[in-house]
């Protein structure tokens, strides 16, 4: 019976592989995504039912719960080198002639590859199953990123046995570049965009950030990939990268196609030249061309020099940049009062769109750079989706041309504007302006919040100015007005009642979704969560202390202030009452049972599970009518502790809390 099960298992494991090999690799599906998602939840209900057959390389296990308090440092049995720059023809001729002197004018082949604009990953494999994943770091000493890595759904978790024993291997290294598409980095900083966060300068810096996050659910939303392009391996006879970039396919790895056997630094030229033309037609960032010698005889011979090997060079393409002129500054004014300068252009193409506005950042920037109106300046597209001004052609500048000066008042309602000490950004203090009032209610329907299909910028102005919206709590009164709305140019009966629909929709979405929505500053969606999922009704929220939301993981001053302060305000309050009446969700959904063997109790997950994972144990927890908490105190019934247990065991050891391992958690949950 086990038998049989384990092999149903392992069937089951094995097809979703494939399929995630032809979706995320081959970018070609064979089956539908309802039908995948019945193939995942089949083997979630088997693996969730036989506890003890759980493996770390199942497709389930992708995503883990537990959050790391630091990264441990790696080394690397090779070091990973970094490669010399070329930025020119002759540049990339001289590294031809050094190559051919060293081999004595022997006969060399050139492999070029598009230069992945991400971060250096290495991943290590025995038996063929991913066991770490290392960032390059000095070359010699990176981080262990490995629960981090495993979440990329293009990273094989293990090899298929056929595979390993067609090839003669079983423990290798293999090495890429982790970065995220600009779909993906678009989405994530519009994301943080309408939560007022730092927007991400590009898509590097964003997979970079991403990768060093300790939580890896946050880590699996944001859409890595890998590009690999180097392998080690313990018996594969390899004679040239060219073979070893094939093994990689064979072996189900991501591997950029567009890269060329070159049979001469002329071919390596025309190579470069052609894609530093084409690079803004992929969906993806480059910076560059890598040349690698093809022969790994003649890169042996080659050797290395400090930290590059002299048989690679990256050739850099020209920084994506254009002169134009700026002809005024505006001011703009965001949802919570912020407001900000914006460059207006002379239109100018760049990177393949038409810029005629670009950031400038805050005040502090402005005077740093010393940008004025009539400037010819310097733009760019960070990470060639946001316009920036990058500097200021100083010998364009007219002799009568003067510095640039906050207003006084608010460019939208006239309001005096504040600027709090400690910080760049001046702030409209009156909350009924209208920019603040789109700004509000663009975040609120917008669809990591309410997601209110069709109410979308254009209608949320439109109705602004007509006063059918004062607050985003007036959008549950719309269906009231109808019948007015309906008579509005270019709006009509039927789209009125697809937006009216979608509104009614939004009232079942969750309670930590609707906190997100309500536009508190600094509590952005991560944050709505973790607050939700500790103060699961308003209620308890609107009575906790600073102290109390502070005790939340990962909460700090700055979001328990605003929070305070936001349900401090009578007329939010007053919003809140009217959202409540509207049917919106002000309390997480019980899945709890009333009866079962934990009702009454509170349980705390800290270190790894073996058997389950975090979620798995705390679904099951609530399933038995328990509670699973995030922060230990007296209250606390039982500290479950698995491998690496951290400051929540030690906590529960100093208030003399019930602390108990793996096996006696499932001993009690199967008692």
């Amino acid at each position: 019976m086990n038998e049989r099960l384990q092999n149903e298992i392992e069937s089951l494991r094995n097809e979703i592989r494939e399929h995630d090999y032809r979706y995320y690799v081959l970018s070609d599906p064979i089956i539908s995504d309802y039908e995948y998602d019945r193939l995942v939840k089949k083997l979630e209900k088997i693996e969730a039912e036989n506890p003890n057959l759980i493996t770390p390389d199942s497709p389930t296990q992708r995503v883990g719960s537990d959050i790391a308090k630091e990264f441990n440092s790696y080394t690397h049995s090779t070091p990973m080198l970094s490669l010399s720059n070329t930025y020119s023809e002759e540049e990339l001729f001289d590294f031809d002639r050094r190559v051919k002197e060293i081999l004595k004018g022997e006969n060399v082949e050139y492999v070029t590859e598009l230069k992945i604009d991400g971060l250096s990953m290495s991943l290590v494999y025995k038996e063929g199953k991913l066991v770490t994943a290392a960032t390059r770091g000095d070359g010699t000493t990176g981080e262990d990123v490995t629960l981090n890595v495993r979440t990329i759904k293009s990273v094989p978790l293990k090899i298929a046995d056929d595979k390993l024993k067609k090839h003669g291997v079983s423990g290798f290294e293999v090495r890429g570049e982790i970065f995220m598409s600009l779909e993906s980095f678009r989405k994530l900083n519009e994301e943080r965009e309408l939560a007022e966060e730092k927007l991400f300068a590009n898509p590097r810096n964003s997979a970079s950030g991403t990768i060093k996050l300790l939580d890896p659910r946050m880590v699996a939303k944001r859409g890595l990939d890998i590009f690999t392009y180097y392998f080690a391996g313990d018996s594969k006879e390899l004679t040239t990268h060219d073979e070893s970039l094939q093994l990689l396919k064979e072996l189900g790895f991501k591997v950029n196609p567009n890269y060329r056997l070159c049979k001469s630094i002329d071919e390596v030229i025309k190579f470069c030249d052609e894609w530093e033309i084409k690079r803004d037609s992929l969906p993806y960032e480059i910076d560059g061309i890598v040349i690698k010698v093809n022969s790994f005889s003649q890169q042996k011979r080659l050797g290395s020099i400090a930290k590059s090997p002299r048989w690679a060079a990256a050739y850099k393409f020209k920084p994506k940049q254009a002169v134009t002129k700026l002809h005024t500054i505006t001011w703009q004014v965001g949802r919570t009062g912020i407001v900000t300068p914006v460059a207006e252009l002379e239109p100018v193409f760049l990177a393949g769109s038409t810029i005629s506005r670009a950031t400038l950042h805050n005040y502090d920037e402005l005077q740093r750079k010393d940008i004025r109106e009539g400037d010819k300046v310097v733009i760019e597209k960070g990470g060639d989706v946001i316009p920036k001004v990058v500097e200021v052609i100083m010998s364009g500048r007219d002799k009568g041309s003067v510095p640039a000066v906050p207003p006084s008042a608010c460019p939208v309602c006239g309001a005096q504007l504040f600027k709090p000490e400690g910080e760049v950004a001046f702030y409209c203090i009156n909350n009924e302006c209208p920019a603040q009032v789109k700004g509000r209610i663009i975040h609120f329907a917008h669809r990591g919040a309410m997601d209110i299909s069709g109410l979308g910028e254009a209608l949320i102005d439109l109705f602004v100015e007509l006063n059918y919206l004062h607050s985003y709590a007036d959008i549950y009164s719309l269906k009231e007005k109808r019948e007015e709305l309906i008579k509005i140019d270019r709006l009509g009966e039927k789209s009125i009642d697809n937006l009216l629909a979608a509104i009614e929709k939004s009232k079942e979405k969750p309670f930590d979704k609707v906190l997100f929505a309500l536009g508190i500053k600094y509590v952005g969606a991560g944050a709505a969560k973790k607050i939700t999922d500790e103060f699961n009704t308003i209620d308890k929220l609107l009575k906790a202390t600073k102290e109390e939301i502070e005790s939340v993981y990962e909460i700090g001053p700055s979001i328990s202030e605003s929070i305070i302060k936001f349900f401090g305000n009578e007329k939010n309050l007053e919003l809140l009452n009217i959202l409540k009446k509207a049917g919106l969700r002000f309390e997480k959904e019980a899945v709890s049972s009333s009866s079962g063997k934990f009702k009454g109790k509170t349980f705390v997950l800290t270190g790894t599970l073996s058997k389950l994972t975090r979620q798995e144990a705390e679904e099951k927890i609530i399933a038995e009518g328990g509670k699973a908490s995030s922060s230990v105190s007296k209250k606390t019934d039982f500290v479950v502790a698995g491998e690496n247990a951290g400051s929540k065991l030690d906590k529960a050891l100093k208030l003399g809390v019930k602390v108990i391992n793996e096996i006696e958690f499932l001993e009690l949950l199967n008692s």
